[in-house]
């Protein structure tokens, strides 16, 4: 079901005027099936985890500079998961007071099970897409969340 846009007003551009709306129905829309799902990981953590898995123990400072975020914000994101146990400190062997974080077992089967439900639920929402639409989406949308990465704040009208 496609959700209509609002007419656009005067003056704008209908074509963008539409997107950024069917942008915030997106959000909203994701946000209320994470709220609805059982044993979901918020965004934050689910990124933070799938970062470690992918790379491996890292510094806070490696994993803000590869999410795109400050350090302080890593350490805030990462101390439930730790007291949750799904990541834990680890010494860093070339500084002996350094520490990194890195994915605990428990973590990384919370991750693989939260990223099944997340696969299975784009099957779902897709399935009667054919395949070459659904490597459309993912080719712009990557594209797009590219473009969001790059572009800085500074650049605000």
């Amino acid at each position: 079901m496609t959700t209509p846009s609002p007419p656009a007003a005067p003056g704008n551009d209908p074509l963008h005027n539409q997107l950024q709306y069917q942008l915030a129905v997106f959000a909203r829309r994701l946000d209320q099936l994470r709220h609805g799902a059982v044993g979901s990981l918020d965004r934050a953590a689910y990124l933070l985890l799938d970062e470690l898995h992918r790379c491996g123990p890292a510094s806070v400072k490696a994993l803000a500079a590869a999410l795109g975020v400050d350090s302080s914000t890593v350490t805030r994101q990462a101390a439930p998961l730790v007291a949750a146990g799904l990541a834990g400190r680890v010494p860093y062997p070339a500084d002996r007071r350094a520490v990194h974080l890195a994915l605990t077992p428990l973590g990384d089967r919370r991750l693989a099970e939260v990223r099944a439900g997340r696969e299975e639920l784009m099957r779902r929402l897709t399935a009667d897409w054919p395949a070459d639409e659904q490597r459309a989406f993912l080719t712009l949308l990557a594209r797009f969340t590219d473009s969001l990465g790059t572009y800085a704040a500074d650049d605000l009208p």
